[in-house]
């Protein structure tokens, strides 16, 4: 710091003369010397006296207001840099206060999206694990109608197949008959081919129906050629065969060879197999 002379101009000290004078003519004086009080000093001593004295005065005054604004100058810089030193403090706080603001938001939007993103990941297997369940439960349920359908399909087959027999043989009757009708050689070919079974001598009696009886008689020595020629043919009507079929009688036993009675046994073995599946 600057020393407070430094701040006293030159101009503003006593001479030192004059300040020896003063103090020597204070300290010093001759006992001998002093005079009343009541005898007045020289005149021109008196001059002098007064004229150190407001030097003196003058200059203290002088240093008085030099030190004092000295002192204001160092108040208003000591203040100013205070307030400099404050405003660097409030800058530093304000930005510390900034980054930890920040950094909370950071936090709080990391947490935000750790949050979204663990909800979004559970929310995601709830609905996954719901989505198979419903699955799981369509799937049970389309096995239960699936079996259910089995099920129904066997009860109708079973149910149904008699009625198909039924349904079949008639048809093949009808077909059959049909047949018959427009190829009668049909008819002796069915004949022959039941006379063949008989292979045996005696007597052979082919039962046909009466309104087949000259048709069939026709064709007798045709009918002879299927049978040993031992044996003897005997062509007779029978009101028992309804059809283009016959029967065939022997000694040794008869084929009953008539469709309907053929069919019959056909509608029987497949009724029984149908029963055989069921079980």
């Amino acid at each position: 710091m600057t020393s407070l002379s430094n701040l006293i101009k030159v101009s503003q000290y006593v001479p030192v003369e004059v300040l020896k004078q003063l103090d020597l003519a204070k300290t010093y004086a001759n006992p001998e010397d002093e005079v009343p009080e009541d005898e007045a000093a020289p005149t021109v001593q008196a001059d002098v006296v007064s004229e150190a004295d407001l030097a003196a005065e003058e200059a203290r005054r002088q240093m008085l207001a030099d030190a004092k604004d000295f002192a204001e100058q160092q108040v208003r810089a000591a203040s100013e840099e205070a307030e400099k030193l404050l405003a660097e403090a409030r800058e530093q706080i304000e930005a510390w206060w900034q980054e930890k603001r920040e950094q909370d938001e950071h936090l709080v939007e990391a947490i935000k999206s750790e949050g979204f993103s663990q909800g979004y990941e559970e929310g995601k297997l709830q609905a996954e694990q719901e989505l198979k369940t419903k699955i799981d439960e369509m799937m049970y349920e389309a096995s239960t109608v699936l079996q259910q359908a089995y099920v129904e399909k066997e009860r109708i087959i079973q149910e149904s197949e008699p009625f198909l027999v039924e349904l079949s043989c008639a048809i093949a009757e009808k077909i059959i008959d049909k047949q018959l009708a427009l190829e009668p050689s049909y008819t002796v070919d069915l004949i022959r081919s039941s006379l063949a079974r008989k292979r045996e001598q005696g007597e052979i009696t082919l039962c046909v129906a009466p309104a087949q009886f000259s048709f069939v008689q026709a064709a007798r020595e045709e009918l002879t050629l299927a049978i040993d020629s031992q044996a003897e043919l005997q062509i007779l009507p029978d009101p028992t065969v309804k059809d283009r079929g016959c029967v065939i009688r022997s000694a040794y036993g008869s084929i009953d060879a008539r469709i309907d009675t053929q069919l019959a046994e056909i509608k029987k073995e497949l009724l029984r197999i149908s029963l055989q599946t069921e079980e």
